[in-house]
């Protein structure tokens, strides 16, 4: 399904393949030979999402861009990224030849360097830089710049790396004190319902081949 929102609508190269349940929403520009697989979503929001050549985003996975933090955040996949099963990619780059395995997360303001491999159940927090060819092993936590590990029993070291990160200033545009749980959320539901109230004027939309005939997408060729 493609949607026409925010008075742009998808851009899908030629040779590329979307699936007819995949779901692609506002400026998202699909570069040659990518396939977006069954169930993903591609949603723009105020910002874009571009996704390189020869990039694989797998079933059910999300990719979202926001323009409602601190500052505008698109995402960027260059070319030859794979995105597996159920990861969840918001406001980030992730550069050409990474490898996102099947529920990863990488958040709001994240680079990845080109070969960067994130394993399963990983999480790469908020304004975390993960150095070229960087592996973040299984269901750990990267954060900071550059990129540490810290593991699931390292909660106070978590804890501080989140705190750290301001995850809610990037995501969401808010400002709260860390410990001012319930007023930080609550204004982080507002920010994102009235973000996503432009939804009510979206409409369905056709594939634009336009600007596509070869190369890469946004550079990344």
């Amino acid at each position: 399904m493609l949607i026409r929102h925010r008075g742009a609508g998808p851009i899908v190269h030629e040779s590329a393949y979307v699936a007819p349940n995949a779901t692609l929403v506002g400026r998202v520009v699909v570069g040659p030979r990518a396939r977006i697989m069954y169930g993903a979503v591609l949603d723009a929001e105020g910002s874009s999402v571009e996704v390189g050549e020869s990039c694989v985003v797998a079933e059910h996975a999300v990719l979202r861009a926001s323009a409602i933090g601190d500052e505008e955040r698109p995402v960027r996949l260059a070319d030859h990224v794979f995105v597996a099963p159920h990861a969840t990619v918001l406001g980030c780059t992730v550069e050409r030849c990474c490898y996102l395995a099947a529920n990863v997360t990488v958040l709001h303001g994240a680079r990845l360097g080109p070969g960067a491999s994130i394993a399963v159940g990983a999480l790469v927090h908020a304004r975390t830089v993960v150095p070229d060819g960087f592996f973040v092993p299984p269901h750990t936590l990267a954060a900071g710049d550059p990129a540490r590990v810290i593991t699931p029993d390292q909660r106070d070291e978590a804890a501080a790396a989140v705190r750290d990160a301001d995850f809610a200033a990037a995501a969401f545009g808010v400002s709260a004190e860390w410990e001012d749980r319930v007023r930080r959320y609550e204004a982080a539901a507002e920010a994102r319902s009235a973000e996503f109230a432009a939804h009510l004027d979206d409409e369905p939309s056709t594939p634009d081949m336009s600007g596509l005939s070869g190369g890469g997408v946004g550079g990344h060729s």
